[in-house]
């Protein structure tokens, strides 16, 4: 056998090299500490805002006027207590509880509608144009407007702030989807697609929703924090949940008339949602720089 064969039959025999695996999704972020640290916290908060009618020690509307705007540490309130000696604990939890309902209901209403406008604005180029034209429009009125002007002809309360966030997000939502479906629709497998005649739904859920869910992903999580803040922000107008529900913004509110004599009323809720928006925001940037296969090694 000539020394070429022999080389041949070696190198036929030898085992195939394989790629090094990449860390998950899961690793990745663990690999981070701070991304770690902000994974952990929002869990827990999730958790907490779960189970708060378990963890919470009391009922969020009984009232103790004889403990009415006790400071922190008194035997009993940890937290302190409202101007209603309502124990701020209980308060804290239930209002995590709905501050994060809201957030959810918004992103998903929202999220959901804009992905929809986004994909059909890659998918059907002659309606392009328009779509994007009416999320510019949208653009350019505030959450905070909206809020007010849906407060105004539908009253007070949350669902005309989740209706006002959803709004807001959905143009948002629809170009950053529009812009990565556009990349997506120029790929190879797109045209297979079309050739073997799929059609237009069964494509869009099989191969252009599947291929963008990593920037809905990612920007969802960070939108998610925004609209906490907003949520809260049109709350402590008076325009979300009205007392005596308990809600992060609304709390603040409250407590706002009780700053020379009980700051912790309102300094506590304002803490819990710098906590909830900072953590959602660590965990989304983690989530673009995991998911971007740029920076994966």
């Amino acid at each position: 056998m000539s020394a070429q064969a022999t080389n041949a039959a070696t190198a036929a025999a030898a085992p195939a090299p394989t790629m090094p695996r990449r860390p998950g999704l899961l690793r990745r972020l663990l690999r981070e500490p701070v991304a770690a640290f902000a994974g952990a916290l929002v869990l827990a908060l999730v958790l907490a805002a779960v189970f708060a009618p378990w963890l919470a020690p009391t009922d969020p509307f009984d009232n103790d006027l004889a403990n009415a705007m006790a400071v922190p540490g008194t035997p009993g309130l940890p937290l302190g207590a409202d101007s209603q000696g309502r124990d701020l604990i209980t308060r804290l939890l239930f209002g995590l509880r709905a501050t994060m309902l809201m957030g959810l209901a918004a992103v998903l209403l929202g999220g959901g509608g804009g992905a929809l406008i986004g994909f059909c604005a890659a998918y059907y180029p002659r309606i392009d144009g328009l779509l994007m034209r009416l999320m510019d429009v949208l653009l350019s009125f505030p959450a905070i407007l909206f809020g007010l002007a849906i407060a105004a002809i539908f009253g007070p309360g949350m669902p005309a702030v989740i209706l006002a966030l959803s709004v807001a997000t959905v143009p948002l939502m629809a170009r950053i989807v529009r812009g990565n479906a556009l990349v997506v629709m120029r790929q190879d497998y797109i045209e297979a697609a079309r050739a073997t005649g799929m059609g237009d739904g069964r494509l869009m859920l099989r191969h252009l929703a599947p291929n963008c869910l990593s920037p809905i992903f990612v920007f969802a999580t960070l939108r998610f924090g925004q609209v906490i803040l907003l949520g809260s922000a049109l709350s402590f107008l008076g325009l979300g949940a009205q007392p005596p529900v308990a809600e992060l913004g609304a709390m603040a509110s409250e407590g706002r008339n009780f700053l020379f004599f009980a700051p912790h009323i309102a300094v506590i809720p304002c803490v819990m949602i710098f906590v909830v928006v900072l953590a959602f925001n660590i965990l989304g940037d983690a989530l673009r720089d995991a998911l971007d296969p740029r920076l994966r090694v």
